[in-house]
Formats: C-alpha cells, structure tokens, sequence
C-alpha cells in the first residue's frame, strides 16, 4: 500500500512539474501594441495586417504555417521604410518557410532602398529577420533595437 501511494504521489509531482513548464502562449497582438505604445514616432500611421490572407498577399507566406501573427506595414512607400511583421508559426517546417519569405522580403526592401536612398539603405542594413523557435520576425524600422528587444523579451 506504501509503494502504491509513494508511487501515486511520484507521478502526481511529475505531471505537476510539467505543467508548470509548459511556457506561457505570447499574443503578438499585445506585443505589437507594446511596440507601438513605445515606439509610436517610428510606428505612426502602419497600416495593420489584419487577416492571414495578407501575409500570403504582401509576402507569400501561407496561411496553414501561421498559428498567430500581428502585422503593420507603411503603405507610404516614397518614405522611410518601416514593416514590423512578428508571426508564430505552425511548427519548425512552417518556422522555416516563414523565415524564408520574409528573408525575400527583407532582400526586396534592401534592393529597392540601395537604388536611391543610401540613408534608407543604411537603415534597412541594420535591421533583419530573425528566428526564435516558431516565432520569426521581420523588422525595419529605426528603432530596430528597442523594438526587438520588446519582441525578445516576449518570445522568450
């Protein structure tokens, strides 16, 4: 009776243990609200993406690889550039195809910036995509490292 009790008790604490250590979900959309309540000189006047389908429309990436995202573009496209696109996707395979999109995406902005804007581009050049777990960004913007340092702190 001992053993069934200790054992009982064993496994009580394991399942305890792991729940415990199942991470908290972060809600892009909170973060990106962080984003802008920080950073609203630089993030002013972003359109929003608000469905999956205008990730798949402005950067090819496919709606089945998207758990959540929050988006916000500059339609503007004669100023600054300035894109915050902060996705979580589905698993590692739909991380990567993510990841691979918005690099295309970056390459495009870099390209567009480099043929007659060299502040732009210098801009553009500090800034890049990057790949936490599921979680894949694309940031241009001036404040590129406060707004990833909201973005990280939230991920991790």
């Amino acid at each position: 009776m001992k053993r069934i009790i200790t054992a009982t008790m064993a496994a009580l604490i394991l399942v305890l243990a792991f729940a415990g250590c199942g991470g908290s979900s972060v809600d892009l959309k909170k973060v990106m609200t962080d984003v802008n309540a920080k950073y609203s000189d630089a993030t002013g006047g972003l359109k929003e993406l608000k469905e999956v389908a205008d990730l798949d429309k402005y950067y090819s990436i496919a709606e089945k690889d998207v758990k959540q995202f929050a988006a916000e573009i500059n339609p503007d496209t004669s100023s600054a550039p300035v894109e915050i696109v902060l996705v979580e996707a589905v698993d590692k395979t739909a991380s990567d195809s993510v990841k691979k999109a918005l690099d295309a995406r970056y390459q495009s902005i870099y390209s567009t910036y480099s043929s007659y804007s060299a502040d732009q581009v210098e801009l553009v050049k500090k800034c890049k995509v990057t790949q936490n777990g599921n979680f894949v960004t694309l940031v241009v913007a001036s404040d590129y490292d406060g707004i990833m340092e909201i973005v990280n702190n939230a991920i991790k």
